[in-house]
């Protein structure tokens, strides 16, 4: 169970600020799910950041479904019950998510692509970075947090 009090909007911020980003926010949130300390999961969620720099899926989502991996994934043959459990958790985060933001794409829930300078600078002149990824990544974290409570 999470006891661990999830960062306010302005932590989120914050964090951004000083280079964390949205998929290391997210799974660094749940050290104790996963028994891996924040600096290990903020590592493991090091490289998916802006839809892994691609505007490609959501770093947050990756993030949540990287936690629902560690807690839920199975690591070896003829693991079956265990898969079917984790692709179940998974889908029913990403619809979750998707019922806020309708879609999981980075590009699509920023309505500009970050890879693309340009559309880079766009998202920066109009704050989305600071204004509505702080929201993606605090809604994935209370979904995640539901979805983990799940009996």
């Amino acid at each position: 169970m999470h006891t661990q009090t999830p960062p306010d909007l302005s932590t989120i911020v914050e964090l951004f600020q000083h280079g964390v980003g949205c998929a290391q926010i997210v799974t660094g949130e749940f050290s104790e799910e996963t028994g891996l300390s924040r600096q290990q999961l903020r590592k493991l969620g090091g490289a998916f950041d802006g839809g892994m720099g691609r505007g490609e899926s959501c770093g947050a989502v990756i993030g949540a479904l990287a936690v629902l991996g560690l807690v839920y994934g199975h690591s070896d043959v003829d693991e079956g019950k265990q898969k079917a459990l984790l692709m179940e958790k998974s889908r029913k985060f990403q619809e979750k998510f998707c019922e806020t933001y309708s879609s999981c794409l980075c590009r699509q829930i920023l309505g500009y692509d970050l890879s693309k300078d340009e559309e880079a600078a766009i998202i920066f002149e109009k704050g989305l970075l600071f204004q509505l990824c702080p929201r993606v990544v605090s809604d994935s974290i209370a979904i995640l947090k539901e979805i983990l409570e799940e009996p």
